[in-house]
């Protein structure tokens, strides 16, 4: 009987290894639901690492296992095994092949970074003049528009439509590309405090409306902490000290969670709140409603930005919604200070 030749079980094997890998990177359920619009993006690049991923591990334990049925020692074999010191090509390939995918999603990663707004001269830490865009939108210099523009003239509306809409940093044509909700976050020991400048409310929980555009200005009020919201696929710092910004545009409904990712203290597993994405309808009703019942605040002495967070807490509590979660959160940040004045 004829012997099937070597090249062709190579190809059957490696069409079969591709095919699993594709399935396997495209229906592991490892990550949360997708709530924002820079989730695809990350998850596609997560995609391709599982599939890759996936792809060595049947190549690699298949060999092994290979190895150990083909290469056992036989009963009655007391012999030496064939004396192989290396194998060049061998060695070239298993060192290529590892190289071109490392370099692959390096780029392919950087490529998510800036389109999540990564390299914006808003981002956090300032990462160069170049402008992340949307996708299928082009990077611009605004400079030269910038400066030839007189008092009182706008940039035309193409370049508008070409700025910046979500990621970690604002654009820098801003003041052309107004968010339709502005937050100001502050993180502290251990909770985290949500206020909207434009109405004057100040919560323990971030409400925005689905399908809008959100911008969080995010500060520390004591040490790091670290904004987390795992269903948006959205991470950042908040550093004591130097403002940060977040954008993003929410595309599901729901409550989700909001984590410190961030070691900031003992109790810092139980800094967590929660967003909750309305309808604009339903957003337009919690908003009246909570200006409805706001009340004046009384003024106090020192400056909120040289309180502890103990007194911070209760310097705006009044003006915070009585949840749950926020009373846990203040409940904890009262102990915690209590235990930092005791001897």
């Amino acid at each position: 009987m004829k012997q099937i030749p070597a090249p062709f079980w190579t190809l059957v094997l490696g069409i079969a290894v591709t095919l699993i890998s594709l399935w396997v990177g495209q229906n592991h359920n490892l990550l949360p639901v997708q709530a924002s619009e820079q989730a695809p993006l990350v998850d596609d690049l997560f995609d391709v690492m599982v599939t890759i991923g996936t792809a060595l591990f049947i190549v690699v334990q298949g060999a092994i296992v290979y190895s150990l049925i083909r290469f056992r020692r036989r009963e009655g074999d007391d012999t030496d095994g064939p004396p192989i010191e290396g194998n060049l090509p061998l060695e070239a390939f298993w060192t290529a092949i590892p190289s071109i995918i490392v370099v692959g999603l390096g780029l392919y990663s950087v490529v998510v970074f800036q389109e999540m707004g990564g390299f914006s001269p808003g981002g956090h830490h300032g990462h160069g003049a170049m402008v992340a865009m949307a996708p299928q939108q082009s990077v611009i210099d605004v400079a030269p528009l910038l400066a030839q523009m007189g008092p009182g003239e706008n940039v035309d509306a193409d370049v508008y439509s070409k700025t910046q809409v979500y990621g970690f940093g604002a654009s820098p044509l801003m003041q052309l590309n107004q968010p339709d909700v502005t937050v100001n976050v502050t993180g502290m020991q251990y909770a985290w405090i949500f206020r909207y400048p434009d109405t004057g409310i100040t919560d323990g929980e971030l409400h925005v409306p689905v399908g809008k555009d959100v911008q969080l200005n995010i500060e520390a009020q004591d040490v790091i902490h670290s904004f987390w919201v795992p269903q948006f696929r959205l991470k950042q710092d908040a550093l004591p000290g130097e403002p940060a910004e977040l954008r993003f545009v929410a595309t599901r409904e729901g409550t989700y969670p909001v984590v410190c990712a961030e070691l900031c203290g003992a109790y810092h597993g139980g800094m967590r709140t929660q967003v909750i994405v309305h309808s604009p309808e339903d957003y337009a009703d919690w908003v009246a409603s909570r200006v409805a019942s706001a009340t004046p605040t009384t003024m106090v002495a020192q400056p909120l930005e040289d309180a502890t967070s103990a007194e911070y807490l209760a310097a705006i509590a009044p003006d915070l919604a009585k949840s749950p979660v926020q009373i846990a959160q203040m409940d904890q940040a009262q102990m915690a200070h209590g235990a930092a004045q005791s001897p």
